[in-house]
Parts: structure tokens; sequence; C-alpha cells
């Protein structure tokens, strides 16, 4: 396969764990579900194709959560990539749902166990391979929360965890816990707000799962500064976004999603766009004071 056929291949690798090789732009299934990340997609066979699509195109690392729809994503995941071969699935635990837009934090350990053995079943895997608590629940001990996960790894179900929106400080105290792999922060070319973090995971290993990787609101405005330099290098705004993260860092591992097939499409070839260095500089200068 060519990189013009495969172009994910060209984001080069990450080694989640030490020793789970994906390639660093993946693809998040969060929006293949219904509006407000519940119920079905109005077009599921479009989701379907959204998903084959990425995996055609080089994809092999795919995150998601129980929580989307709910189950929803998981269950469109393993119709549409079922058995998964080369495809590394990542999932989450630790929101309920009450309706479109409603997240709750539960991070009891007995609900967390009951989310993990769900999504073994929808996923029809029998590990998972990396499994992420979504949100730390203040109101119950992290040793407990994380203590539960710690023995998903033990038992065989689960082969590494990740953490999302968490600071440095709650993920140091996490790893005395339990070996922690990767975390996902809200990061892109406008929001550094995680900035420390990122580079704390760069010195440590720990891959770095930007969500919101190419959210850039106002940048991307007819008359936006990321449009007008997309305009000049022949590119979309989402594809400079998304090579300006894989420059950032080693560790980067972004995630786009869209339940579009040309978006997809759009979305893998930011990993052929090379950015020189007055570029790069650019738009590193668009972050948000």
């Amino acid at each position: 396969m060519t990189d013009s056929t495969q172009p994910v291949l060209a984001s080069g690798t990450f080694a989640i764990g030490g020793d789970l090789e994906v390639h660093r732009l993946g693809y998040g299934a969060m929006q293949i579900t219904g509006p407000g990340v519940w119920g079905e997609p109005a077009d599921r066979a479009g989701a379907i194709a959204t998903l084959r699509r990425a995996v055609e195109l080089g994809t092999d690392f795919v995150d998601t959560a129980d929580s989307y729809g709910p189950y929803v994503s998981e269950d469109l995941i393993r119709e549409a990539l079922h058995p998964y071969g080369h495809v590394r699935i990542a999932t989450k635990a630790g929101f309920t749902r009450q309706g479109p837009g409603q997240w709750r934090v539960v991070g009891q350990p007995a609900y967390l166990r009951q989310c993990a053995e769900m999504s073994l079943r929808r996923l029809g895997v029998e590990t998972i391979d990396l499994y992420q608590l979504h949100r730390i629940d203040s109101k119950v001990p992290l040793e407990d929360q994380l203590g539960l996960f710690a023995e998903l790894v033990e038992e065989g179900k689960v082969r590494h965890v990740g953490l999302s929106e968490v600071t440095v400080e709650e993920l140091r105290a996490a790893q005395e816990i339990v070996p922690i792999a990767t975390v996902q922060n809200l990061y892109n070319v406008a929001n550094r707000q995680s900035e420390a973090l990122l580079d704390h995971c760069a010195e440590h290993g720990i891959g770095f799962i930007p969500w919101y990787p190419i959210a850039t609101g106002g940048l991307v405005a007819p008359d936006g500064p990321l449009t007008a330099i997309a305009t000049r290098t022949g590119h979309t705004p989402a594809q400079l976004a998304l090579a300006w993260l894989l420059r950032r860092s080693p560790v980067m591992l972004p995630i786009p999603g869209t339940k579009s097939v040309g978006h997809v499409e759009e979305n893998c070839a930011a990993a052929l766009v090379v950015l020189d260095d007055a570029t790069y500089a650019e738009l590193d200068a668009l972050a948000a004071p």
C-alpha cells in the first residue's frame, strides 16, 4: 500500500504501555451516535461505512466509551469491525447517561466492574486493549476506583489503563495504584490548558490523547487566521490542526471523530501534511491567551 491509499501510516507509531503499538492518528467514535451523543445515528449505514473507511485508510486505534449512545458506539464498532485483527479498541467507563447531552460521574467499583463486563460483551473481546476511567469521581476514593481497574488487569480483562481529564497531580496519585498508559484531556491548537500534563506525559512515555482535537471555533471562520493559513498552504483547517498536534509531541495520539466518510478521508490525509518550521510556529501562536 502507498501512503496515498493508507495515509495514516505516515503518522508514525506509539507503543501504548510500552507494548501496544498503534499508528498515532486514530479515530474517535463519539460522533457516530445520535444528537447529544444519545441514541442511534440517523444514518446507521453511513456510520458503519465511516468506521470501515477509517480502517481502510490505515487507522488501527479506535477510541470509544460505553456512555456514547449509551452503548450505541460500541455496538456499531463491533458490527463494522469485528473481528478486529490489528485494530486496537479503547473504551471508557465512569459516566451514566440520563438523556441527550447529560453526563453523570459514577465511580463506584461495582458499577465500573459492570461497565467492563458489558463492554467486553458488546465489543466481543476477552480483553480490552485500553480501558479508561472517563472521569475521576470525587465522591469515591481514588484507590477504590483504580483498584478495580488493577483487578481487571490482573484478571486479564484489561491490558492497559488510561485516565481522562486529569491533572499532573492526579496522574501521579493514580500511578501509585496502577500503571497508567494514557491520558485523554481537552487539547488542540486553540486550547492548551493541558500543556503541563502533555509535557509530563512526554517525559514519562505516557500516551496523550487530545479530545476535541480539531475544534478551533472562530479560528476556522471564513476570515479566521487558521482558514487563512490553510488557504495559503493548500490544506484544510482540520488537516493543519491535526498536523500541528502530530508534530507537537511524539506521545500525541489525536482521535478526530466524524460520521462522514468524506471527513474521515480528509482527517486521515492530515498524516501526510508536513509543516515547515514557519507554518508550525504560526499555528503554535494561535493558542488562546
